[in-house]
């Protein structure tokens, strides 16, 4: 049973993820991975939601590795699939000779996307999936403004970047951004409803070349920001009364993370694009854009050279991946648990609050994240919490939350160990 939970063995990190560190920090570009004296570990192994670095310390993962591991790190499924694909064929052409697998994929995400949405575009990273959508929607309406959120995160490629609303990604490349980019606060759950929806019919009066919303239905990486309930309904209609696309980013909460397959689900609405990452694939780099017909099909037919395109698209692998993914979301009972579960975890969760320099808790399914007042707090339990066997991941515009989103597959007895040691981090300050 203690197999299941964490498990130190040396100091963290130990001697030979230092080592490995000091080759990172020799060879890779600067700016990528932060290294200091007690972060990060060197990850050798993951099964479930457990990690074993190089030096055979286990951690409980609560972060399932930025949500890709929904299904557990390596389950074995996902696994199977990967391997038999890799032994009949590992990279075909996508745009040119499409591959069987890749058909399979395209017709099991026509089944299962919300509506209409049946036309899709796939790419290596959510980045490329939100690319795809911007240039749709400029197609689609002839109208190249987009309407977008303080405190998203769509990627950091130049199109996403332009669309995303967190400012320390975005200054050092100002110069670059083409500035068609209307802003509003995203509203969190306290939010009057009206209020914010008429935010939105003022934004889209005053600059009437706005072809695209894009919006992700929970904001994740700004900190898990949950809207007023109505809120993604009510940006539906305002859509289609202004014939607006309507991009919904469902690249961290898509494939179960809330407790339905795709967040919209919870209230019913159906996107004009919806754009899907990390969990798609369980690991393999992967993404997809879903679309309705009367938005895509503004693209022309392809007369030999794709306009988008990649040369991984559709990449047999990743196709392998998702059509396992879907396949175990559909076999075993998931979504149903999460959401069963979610009043308990809540009020679990909501006790947090007691806690010293704790300011909030808020969250859906499972995706939650705890406000701290300030980001240097928010930190320390990071850290801390790696030193006894946690790992987690600080978020928020300015770092002040800790995210909690575990694989949907840890177990009860884990993810309430998980909390216990993490209460008691937060406690000794």
């Amino acid at each position: 049973m203690t197999e299941q939970f964490e498990h130190l063995v040396t100091a963290v990190p130990g001697p030979r993820s230092r080592a490995l560190l000091a080759t990172v920090a020799r060879y890779e570009t600067r700016g990528v991975t932060y290294i200091a004296d007690d972060f990060p570990i060197v990850w050798a192994s993951a099964h479930g939601a457990l990690v074993t670095d190089v030096d055979g310390n286990r951690y409980l993962d609560l972060t399932a590795a930025f949500g890709v591991a929904a299904l557990g790190h390596t389950n074995p499924a996902v696994v199977a699939a990967i391997a038999a694909q890799a032994a009949q064929l590992v990279h075909g052409m996508g745009d040119v000779h499409p591959t069987d697998v890749k058909a399979r994929l395209l017709a099991k995400l026509a089944a299962i996307a919300p509506g209409d949405c049946s036309r899709t575009f796939f790419g290596s990273s959510g980045a490329e999936a939100i690319e795809f959508a911007l240039k749709t929607a400029v197609l689609a309406t002839g109208r190249p403004y987009v309407l977008a959120y303080h405190g998203g995160y769509h990627g950091l490629t130049l199109g996403a970047l332009g669309v995303g609303g967190i400012a320390r990604f975005r200054e050092p490349f100002a110069a670059l951004l083409e500035g068609r980019t209307v802003w509003l606060p995203y509203p969190d759950a306290a939010a009057s409803l009206e209020g914010a929806l008429g935010a939105v019919r003022a934004a889209l009066a005053a600059q009437p070349r706005i072809g695209a919303i894009v919006v992700e239905p929970i904001q994740g990486r700004g900190g898990v920001i949950v809207p007023p309930d109505g809120y993604l309904r009510g940006l539906r209609a305002i859509c289609d009364a202004t014939e607006t696309v309507l991009v919904l980013d469902e690249i961290y909460t898509g494939f179960g993370r809330t407790g339905t397959l795709f967040a919209c689900e919870r209230e019913g609405v159906v996107p004009d694009i919806l754009c899907v990452g990390k969990a798609i694939a369980g690991g393999v780099p992967f993404s997809a854009a879903i679309g309705r017909p009367a938005v895509v099909d503004a693209w022309p037919p392809s007369t030999g050279e794709a306009l988008h395109t990649s040369t991984y698209l559709g990449n047999p692998l990743g196709c392998a991946a998702a059509l396992a993914v879907i396949e175990e979301l559909e076999r075993r009972p998931i979504l149903a648990e999460i959401r069963a579960a979610e009043p308990e975890l809540r009020a679990r969760l909501e006790r947090f609050t007691a806690l010293p320099d704790v300011s909030a808790v808020r969250g859906l399914g499972m995706l939650w994240a705890i406000e701290f007042h300030d980001a240097a707090r928010a930190n320390r339990v990071v850290r801390r919490g790696l030193q006894r066997g946690l790992i987690l991941l600080q978020s928020g515009t300015e770092g002040t939350s800790i995210t909690l989103a575990p694989p949907l597959v840890i177990t009860t007895e884990q993810l309430a160990h998980a909390l216990e040691v993490l209460s008691t981090v937060i406690e000794e300050g």
